[in-house]
């Protein structure tokens, strides 16, 4: 009865045993990479366990790598994956450049990968070009008129500026400006619309893929088409400013006339108002010439006579004056 139970805990631990070696020691990876012909120690495997690597993304690749051809070692594909690296990513990269008879180093695409840009697409974009479109780009002409414009670019990728070399961005802006500048040094719209490919030709000529991760290979001009009439609304803009100009100034020159038109009543009512203050001295100094004995009672008395006869004959003029008015209203009628 004891050895029953002596030989059940010897076997139950033999099983804790191997369920523990198989956790912690990558057994069937390591009967894997045997059977592909990668010679790995077991213990190597356990020292990637031990240095927080999962050994199956250094391993696979590393398999992938040997019956590719590829002359990798464990060492520098664990150093990349520690390094933060796409191992497998790198792998299939350096596959596809020796397929395709590209000049492509570890140390070179590690540090693509570690630069953030996908090292793969770039590889397959050395092998098959990609077409960038850009979006519509308007210039104006120097006849005033927008002619908008898309272009397609074809682009290889430069595996020797990959690190440190402008992207997609730049490209673009690139041969935007490469339009507008083209497209405004045109005398005339019609030639653009005449010879589109005048803008391909003379962007093409500026270099434009220089310092950049792309090598230009042709700029094609997808569509182009007739924006708006820049030059007449600019006029048109100028034409209502310089209204609105003279308006102003004409305002003010109204203005200014009102002024002086009030500022010449005032002036008037202050001249009646000095005839009227004139007007009441005269009494006071006919008194006075009167005491003084200046003036005499009959002298006094023409000059009332004067008078009267002066304002007889103003009401004798006003009432005819009313007559004719009168009789020529009635003639009108």
């Amino acid at each position: 009865m004891d050895l029953d139970i002596t030989l059940l805990i010897v076997l139950a631990l033999i099983i804790i045993a191997f369920a523990v070696l198989f956790t912690f020691v990558p057994v069937m990876l390591w009967i894997s990479a045997w059977a592909a012909g990668v010679r790995l120690g077991i213990f190597q495997l356990v020292g990637m366990r031990l240095r927080r690597v999962i050994p199956a993304r250094v391993v696979n690749p590393l398999i992938k790598a040997v019956k590719a051809g590829l002359d990798l070692s464990t060492n520098k594909l664990e150093g990349h994956y520690l390094a933060g690296g796409n191992v497998d990513r790198v792998v299939n990269a350096l596959i596809a450049a020796q397929r395709a008879n590209i000049d492509l180093s570890f140390e070179r695409c590690a540090a693509i990968d570690l630069a953030g840009r996908d090292v793969l697409e770039a590889v397959q974009m050395s092998v098959n070009p990609k077409v960038i479109e850009t979006p519509f780009i308007a210039g104006v002409a120097m006849d005033g008129i927008e002619v908008k414009a898309k272009a397609r670019i074809t682009v290889r990728a430069n595996i020797d500026r990959l690190v440190g070399g402008a992207g997609e961005d730049t490209v673009i802006a690139r041969v935007g400006e490469g339009i507008v500048s083209t497209i405004g040094s045109a005398g005339d719209h019609k030639e653009v619309l005449e010879n589109p490919d005048m803008i391909s030709q003379t962007v093409l000529t500026k270099g434009l893929d220089a310092g950049t991760a792309f090598e230009i290979l042709s700029i094609d001009i997808a569509d182009i088409d007739i924006g708006k009439n820049i030059g007449a609304e600019l006029q048109t803009d100028q034409a209502e400013a310089d209204k609105k100009i003279a308006q102003a100034k004409a305002e003010e020159r109204r203005a200014m006339a009102v002024a002086q038109e009030q500022e010449m009543k005032a002036r008037v009512e202050e001249m009646r108002a000095k005839v009227v203050e004139a007007e009441a001295e005269v009494p006071l100094a006919m008194s006075e010439a009167l005491r003084s004995g200046n003036i005499g009672v009959m002298d006094y008395m023409n000059y009332k006579n004067i008078m009267a006869d002066t304002d007889m004959r103003d009401s004798i003029g006003k009432a005819t004056g009313d007559g004719e008015e009168e009789d020529d209203s009635s003639g009108n009628y």
